[in-house]
């Protein structure tokens, strides 16, 4: 015995350097959450992102309830202020009690249990520890002993050692069981926490008979009736009940446990954006609305000032998740039949029934009213969200252009060709997310140049020109004219701001997904809302639904600056314009240069020049593998003609006064509208792909 006690007194001087010090220890602590800050450094979320032990960060001991201190110690290690981390006659009562009494009981002191906790050699199997961890173990205290203060093992003890389940350190303690910082802890409490030391897993009634028992040796007046009751209700405490998940893309930003993430979210914008959705949709729960989403982005370099994922009581990411897009796709329709010349914003749409083929079937759209105006300009047409224009512009524009240009614009949710949506592309058939959503439309503020967006703060990153800038430009003038917007709207809605923004509204099918999306000179705004489970809303159109929430966040984003519209590009020219007949008043309206025109006119279809109308120019078409081949056809359409007739490759076909129905067959081709001459008025040149 003598010579094992000489060993143990000259541990320190034969292995000082194994054990870590105070400061190592504080700096290896990880806390099982990691915090989001925002661009000012703004706590925005804590994010559990360890889930293998429950953690805060570590609480000082001059943070920690004295209270807490004296419980502990009379728990567990009554001669802590007087041994040197062997405490001999504890050990010697515990062997006397074991082999004489049939008593079980340990004699670790709180050093010897620390150092259990810092060396993971040194811990307990599930039959306890062998004799030689235990030697092992009693030379690691000693060695503690020797490098750190009283204080600073009790400290670390109390940081390190797990109360209950998954509740490692008195921090996470005390917030889960009482609600409350360690450094509130009562007497009652604390003879709690320190009776869960001895076996964390005990029962409540266990733990409170043993704290009752701590209380009554610190002489504590709480009675044992209260020490019970306060037991039974902190264990009961859903401790481990974590709230919704954040956003999936917040909790990939953090990645490690314990880490301060800078972002590039303002918590002041989150906070009004939350504000605005938890309330309208509040509004509308009479309507069968149940969630929202809502994104902010700052035009100029990207950054994401708000990120809000849903209303805080579900896991799903309303900006990432894809929702089928409604009308918010027809900006950059027209923006595509601008750019190429083929529209200006003062063209005249045929505004009447439409029955389009669609494979063996075929496609009638309606407009939102059920209504027909005979006739209405592209400014009109867009603003006003009518349907069948939109239809027919994406008829003239090419299913596959328009494919392609709203994937280069980000919209990566459009993973089926473009023969898959068909004609309903222009209404939105495609799902898209809010976020790139929201981000194509950035592109329109921008001039034209897309981007990616960040939540952290990088280093500007260069943008690629995808539309027009003068074509963007008169999109976002529309977009901001109350005055066009009011057929559908009125002039009086969410839509028309006190200061300059641009913004479209959009419903889904079955009214299942509200939208409006919007931006300024510096902002862009998203906002969806609808329901997570699918089901659809009740009478919300984009106006009443989203459009408010978007109206709120707007406003809150120009307290301070109104917005005001960029100026005109280059490329542009602003002639006043009548049309004939009067569908629309005369006004003043935005060309490309080179479109310029002083009146419209609406040709009746006898008087129209004689042109291809379907399939457009540059076209290319697919071939369906689910539609038989025996009835797969393509409809050639033409307008203004007589006489005339098609050919094909340099084949006649026929008269060209019906459509035709074709089988296609891959490759490149060139259709020919040709009079009774036999020379060629029209020709569009197209390729179908697929056997």
């Amino acid at each position: 015995m003598r010579r094992a006690v000489a060993v143990l007194l000259l541990a320190p001087a034969l292995a000082w350097a194994a054990m870590p010090t105070p400061a190592e220890v504080r700096a290896l602590w990880r806390p099982s959450d990691a915090r989001l800050l925002d661009r000012h450094g703004v706590p925005l979320e804590s994010v559990r992102v360890d889930l293998r032990a429950r953690r805060g960060g570590w609480v000082p001991l001059a943070d920690i309830s004295p209270a807490l201190g004296a419980a502990v110690l009379q728990a567990e290690d009554q001669r802590f202020m007087q041994h040197g981390g062997i405490d001999l006659r504890a050990a010697g009562q515990a062997a006397w009690d074991n082999l004489f009494r049939g008593r079980p009981r340990g004699a670790s002191t709180i050093t010897m249990q620390l150092a259990g906790l810092l060396d993971p050699g040194l811990r307990a199997a599930r039959d306890g520890r062998s004799w030689t961890q235990k030697f092992d173990q009693a030379l690691a205290a000693r060695e503690l002993e020797a490098g750190w203060s009283k204080a600073q093992i009790l400290e670390a003890y109390l940081n390190l050692v797990t109360f209950r389940g998954e509740l490692q350190g008195v921090g996470a303690a005390s917030h889960a069981l009482f609600g409350k910082a360690p450094s509130g802890l009562d007497v009652a409490e604390s003879t709690i926490l320190a009776a869960l030391l001895r076996a964390p897993s005990a029962r409540p009634k266990q733990v409170a008979q043993r704290a009752c028992q701590l209380a009554a040796e610190l002489k504590s007046a709480t009675g044992c009736a209260a020490v019970e009751w306060r037991a039974a209700v902190a264990l009961a405490r859903s401790g481990n009940a974590a709230k919704p998940g954040a956003p999936q893309a917040w909790r990939a930003l953090l990645g490690a446990s314990g880490a301060n993430v800078r972002t590039t979210l303002d918590a002041a914008v989150q906070g009004a954006a939350v504000d605005a959705l938890r309330r309208h949709v509040r509004e509308l729960a009479a309507r069968n609305v149940g969630d929202g989403a809502v994104v902010v982005i700052d035009n100029a370099s990207g950054e994401l000032l708000a990120w809000v994922a849903n209303l805080g009581a579900s896991e799903v990411d309303g900006v990432l998740a894809p929702r089928q897009a409604g009308s918010t796709l027809k900006p950059f329709l027209y923006e595509l039949a601008l750019e190429r010349r083929l529209l200006t914003a003062a063209s005249l749409l045929d505004d009447s029934p439409l029955d389009v083929a669609v494979g063996s079937g075929s496609y009638v759209p309606q407009n939102y009213d059920r209504a027909y105006r005979g006739h209405a300009s592209v400014r009109t047409s867009l603003a006003s969200s009518l349907n069948i224009p939109a239809v027919r512009t994406l008829l003239m524009v090419g299913e596959e252009r328009f494919h392609g240009r709203l994937q280069a614009l980000g919209l990566s949710t459009l993973t089926e060709e473009a023969d898959f949506y068909g004609p309903s592309l222009a209404l939105g058939s495609a799902d898209v997310t809010l976020l790139a959503l929201a981000n194509a439309y950035r592109t329109l503020a921008n001039g034209g140049r897309f981007g990616p967006v960040t939540l952290r703060p990088v280093a500007a990153r260069p943008s690629t020109r995808v539309l027009d800038p003068a074509a963007s430009w008169i999109i976002g003038d529309i977009l901001s004219d109350r005055g066009a917007r009011s057929p559908t709207f009125g002039l009086r809605n969410d839509l028309a701001t006190a200061y300059w923004s641009a913004a479209k509204t959009g419903t889904s099918k079955d009214m299942r997904d509200n939208w409006c999306v919007g931006y300024s000179d510096r902002y862009t705004v998203g906002v969806w809302v609808g329901n997570f489970n699918g089901q659809p809303m009740w009478d919300v159109s984009g106006v009443s639904g989203a459009a408010p929430v978007w109206r709120d966040v707007m406003d809150y984003l120009h307290r301070e600056r109104p917005g005001k519209q960029t100026a005109a590009p280059g490329g542009l020219s602003r002639r006043k314009v009548s049309f004939a007949p009067a569908h629309e008043p005369a006004r003043e309206e935005w060309f490309l240069k080179g479109t310029e025109t002083a009146l419209v006119e609406a040709v009746p279809a006898a008087r129209r020049s004689p042109r291809i109308v379907y399939p457009p120019d540059g076209s290319i078409l697919a071939v369906d593998p689910d539609i038989p081949a025996s009835v797969e056809r393509v409809l050639f359409r033409a307008e203004g003609v007589q006489a005339h007739r098609w050919r094909l490759d340099g084949a006649e076909l026929g008269i060209a006064a019906e459509p035709l129905a074709w089988r296609p067959l891959a490759g490149e081709h060139e259709l020919q509208l040709v009079d009774p001459g036999g020379k060629a008025v029209s020709t569009s040149r197209f390729e179908v792909r697929g056997d």
